[in-house]
């Protein structure tokens, strides 16, 4: 006999049935038959302060744990609020459920009280979104949203609720297969056989091979592959934005992030090289700057599970449809049997020494540098970044938007994969906190360390509530420098310094009084002696969040750079590689490093008429 539910019930126990653990949510009217039966449900619910900070819990509680995040709002502006971190999630492809409350069937489309026509505005931001019309709809529809989200090509999916649905009756029932009525819904795994084939081919072939890994391989699961892969080829790695972590920073063969903040040696190996793998990327405009000056000499091989990325901006010589984990296994096996041939055959392996020294050599000459504060009170954003790291290395590191999540990536030594959470992009301030959040909630036996700027604190700071009464000690150290940073940084560069709309001051919040009216325990740190032993105090405390205002050099800024629009053969590498006052000592500068000089320019955006630093890549014999 079966067992009579109401909407809201089957919806509570479809969740428990796909093995959801935690939701984080806000009730409200539309919604609120959903949040009785949570009451006598296993699944946590964290009660957030605003529905941005449930979207972004649900995107960090994924990337800690590889379990789908889970959102529940009420209609209207509890599902508008949450469309940021959805569009969020689309971007960066992370598995998110989100279920909203909405009014009831006979009032959808009459503007009744906090309607929205969230279905509408969520489609083009979501893989799938459904609106339930019927209560034994209600199993079908929520084992369909998590088949979705996390198969093929990851991405956030909405469920809209109408109340009268939620308070209906209906014969409970669960389905044997949830893609059952998913026509034409079959994501493309493997490679196909031919185009491995080939990709080894062009590798056997290729004396200035490179790796450019995105966040694919983190979606996939796919860094033990990645690292197997690279080892038996003997093919440098540049970890873009979304999969540092992917190889640990100290592998030899890991060139670190590549990009308009990458480091030297991965933006030049790239550009000097004349074959691409492209394993889960897309290659997205902050990593390519001006497309046809983009690694003008490689052929490229692409590989991902979304047909519609590949030949997208840069055209595929070999496009590989499928998951980055099966197919690097099978390039793997392919790659063995091409060697098994090679060996047989007698011919000698392919010479890539004379590249790997080159990219040492890149490596050695321009890591990353700053120029050190002239005394103890002016505390650079890279040192606090460098201690953090030496104080908790393993820790999971969130990102805010701006300078300090650029800082953070050139900066900390990622040693795993899921290491680094950051939205990538949508490049959405106010990330940290509740990522952060949502990161520790799913794996609370590790540290986590959000590091955010005083404009993308300011924008979310109300969940440390949440943290702090849901006993969630995330700890946040915000690099505080009385600007939205990135914003004044193109300011000073692009536009004479013009400073608009730019400054936030540095005396209004107190970051250690708020912190402490949320709860948290706050420090202040002005001095570069106070960096070290904050940090130790703050790694001390385990039962309560805590809030570091680190007061840093409000003019520093990020280097590398490349300018928004131009090629990524001109680098802006800072001060810390000397002040370049006109094109004369600009020329003498990039001849003395081998380097023949090239015109600095673009058509989205002009070069500083004094860049600091500029030098143009090294073309080292390649």
């Amino acid at each position: 006999m079966s067992q009579r539910l109401t909407g809201a019930e089957a919806l509570v126990r479809s969740l428990e049935q796909v093995g959801v653990e935690v939701v984080f949510g806000l009730p409200g009217g539309a919604i609120l038959p959903v949040y009785d039966p949570l009451i006598d449900s296993s699944i946590r619910h964290i009660l957030v302060r605003h529905e941005q900070g449930a979207g972004h819990m649900a995107q960090g509680y994924y990337w800690s744990t590889g379990k789908p995040g889970v959102a529940v709002v009420t209609s209207g502006p509890g599902a508008t609020n949450i469309l940021t971190p959805i569009t969020d999630a689309f971007m960066d492809s992370v598995p998110m459920v989100v279920i909203a409350g909405q009014v009831s069937r006979a009032a959808i489309g009459s503007d009744a009280f906090q309607e929205a026509p969230t279905f509408n505005m969520t489609m083009p931001v979501t893989k799938h979104n459904y609106v339930v019309m019927d209560p034994a709809e209600i199993p079908q529809v929520v084992a369909e949203a998590f088949h979705l989200a996390t198969t093929g090509r990851p991405g956030p999916v909405f469920i809209d609720l109408p109340k009268d649905v939620a308070a209906s009756e209906m014969d409970w029932w669960w389905p044997e297969d949830p893609a059952a009525n998913l026509a034409g819904y079959r994501p493309t795994t493997s490679g196909h056989p031919k185009q491995v084939k080939e990709a080894i081919r062009l590798l056997a072939e290729s004396a200035r091979p490179v790796i450019y890994a995105g966040g694919g391989i983190l979606k996939a699961r796919a860094a033990a592959e990645l690292r197997e892969f690279a080892e038996k080829t003997r093919v440098p790695v540049v970890t873009t934005l979304m999969a540092r972590g992917a190889l640990p920073d100290d592998h030899e063969l890991c060139l670190g992030m590549p990009g308009m903040h990458g480091n030297y040696a991965a933006v030049t190996s790239l550009q000097r090289s004349d074959l691409l793998l492209a394993l889960g990327s897309r290659f997205d405009d902050r990593v390519t700057g001006r497309v046809a000056d983009f690694a003008p000499d490689a052929k490229v091989v692409h590989v991902d599970i979304d047909p519609a990325e590949l030949s997208k901006v840069r055209h595929a010589d070999v496009p590989i449809v499928g998951d980055c984990r099966i197919v690097i296994d099978s390039l793997v096996k392919e790659f063995d049997k091409s060697e098994r041939r090679r060996e047989e055959r007698g011919d000698p392996p392919p010479d890539r020494d004379a590249w790997l020294v080159q990219i040492e050599v890149w490596r050695d000459k321009f890591p990353y540098r700053y120029v050190e504060g002239s005394d103890d009170k002016v505390v650079k954003p890279q040192y606090v970044i460098e201690r953090l790291c030496a104080a908790a290395p393993d820790a999971t590191v969130v990102g805010g938007v701006g300078q300090h999540q650029m800082f953070a990536s050139q900066w900390w030594r990622f040693s795993r994969p899921y290491q680094w959470i950051n939205s990538g992009g949508l490049g959405t301030m106010g990330f940290a906190i509740p990522a952060a959040v949502g990161a520790k909630a799913g794996d609370p036996d590790r540290v986590v360390w959000a590091i955010d700027g005083d404009g993308c604190f300011q924008m979310t700071l109300q969940e440390l509530i949440t943290a702090s009464v849901e006993r969630i000690p995330v700890k946040i150290a915000i690099l505080n420098n009385g600007y939205l940073g990135m914003v004044r940084q193109w300011q000073e560069l692009f536009y004479e310094e013009r400073y608009s709309e730019v400054h936030l001051g540095t005396d209004i919040p107190d970051y250690v009084k708020l912190a402490e009216a949320m709860g948290c325990v706050g420090f202040r740190v002005d001095t570069v002696p106070d960096v070290d032993a904050v940090i130790a105090k703050a790694m001390e405390i385990d039962d309560q969040p805590v809030v570091i205002d680190f007061r840093i050099d409000p003019m520093e800024k990020v280097y590398p750079m490349v300018p928004a629009g131009t090629s990524n053969d001109g680098l802006l590498l800072g001060p810390a590689y000397g002040q370049v006052e006109d094109e004369r000592e600009l020329t003498a500068l990039a001849d003395s490093d081998g380097a023949a000089p090239m015109t600095h320019g673009g058509e989205d955006e002009p070069p500083p008429e004094h860049p600091e630093g500029h030098i143009e890549l090294d073309k080292g014999g390649f």
